[in-house]
């Protein structure tokens, strides 16, 4: 029981982290938060970073609801969010194309007063991949206990997101843009290999479904 607690947290984190990537959004945090004083920007990262938890824990602890609610199976979820996951992977990898200058969305986020929700929380540090793998990990949960290491992990990465993102400015200095775009594309494969493995995971999940697999048997012995 220990063993498996401690695999949750570990899996937790390195699921989360991946698909957060703290380090490849530090640019756009600096931009966002572009003219603000050290203080409050640290200020909104903090309170970006409590939002992040509040999300991901809504939708861990909710999301057994949510699945009995529209009738989704455990391979079923797997399978979407493998999708998801990996279909952000992949445009890491393959690189997004850069912003225009005059983009109104990014404008409208450097104008806004309080970022700390949106766009930092959401879709920066819980956006639809971090919500799908959380709720995948609702199928790896069996007893409470389980839920609390999901929720260890889950804040965790908080933490490691809120350091990263608060040494940003150094960060991008040191590694430079040729260093983010790098690792940029390193964080897209690792998480492209992550969707695919939930796929792979979602499929097995069918086909060794017992109902499956009796089905099958009972067509094969008709013949």
């Amino acid at each position: 029981m220990i063993s498996h607690f401690w695999e949750l947290i570990l899996g937790t984190v390195i699921a989360l982290l991946p698909v957060i990537n703290p380090l490849a959004s530090a640019p756009s945090f600096l931009a966002i938060t572009e003219g603000d004083s050290r203080e409050r920007r640290l200020r909104q990262l903090r309170m970006a970073c409590v939002y992040m938890v509040a999300i991901l824990v809504s939708f861990l602890i909710g999301g057994t609801f949510i699945m009995g609610f529209f009738g989704i199976s455990i391979p079923g979820l797997r399978i979407a969010g493998g999708l998801l996951v990996a279909g952000i992977g992949f445009g890491m990898l393959m690189g997004a194309p850069n912003p225009l200058p005059d983009d109104p969305a990014a404008a409208e986020a450097r104008a806004k007063r309080d970022v700390s929700f949106s766009p930092l929380a959401m879709p920066m540090l819980s956006g639809p991949g971090s919500i799908a793998v959380t709720i995948g990990f609702t199928s790896l949960a069996r007893q409470w206990h389980d839920y609390v290491a999901i929720i260890i992990g889950i804040l965790i990465v908080a933490v490691i997101s809120y350091v990263t993102l608060g040494l940003s400015e150094r960060v991008v200095r040191v590694i430079g843009a040729n260093g983010m775009n790098a690792l940029t594309k390193v964080m897209g494969f690792l998480i492209l290999c992550i969707g695919i493995q939930f796929v792979v995971n979602g499929v097995l999940g069918i086909v060794t479904d017992p109902a499956v697999v009796r089905s099958i048997r009972d067509a094969l012995s008709t013949k």
